[in-house]
């Protein structure tokens, strides 16, 4: 599991909500839930946070282009 150094958790901000972040794991969770009483949750891949919406974080098989 890659830890988040306090320094860069201190400055990261929930893209959603605005909130500050807090390490769980592998993810890093929002400290306030969306519109909709979401809490968000982002994935920490090789030691660095993917910080898109959950709704801009598709799956991989999504992303892929249609083959003629």
């Amino acid at each position: 599991m890659a830890h988040i150094s306090s320094e860069l958790l201190g400055i990261l901000r929930c893209p959603v909500t605005g909130s500050t972040l807090e390490q769980h794991g592998a993810e890093l969770v929002a400290t306030a839930q969306d519109a909709a009483g979401n809490t968000p949750r982002y994935a920490i891949h090789e030691g660095i946070p993917v910080m898109l919406r959950p709704d801009d974080a598709a799956p991989a098989t999504a992303q892929e282009s249609p083959t003629a």
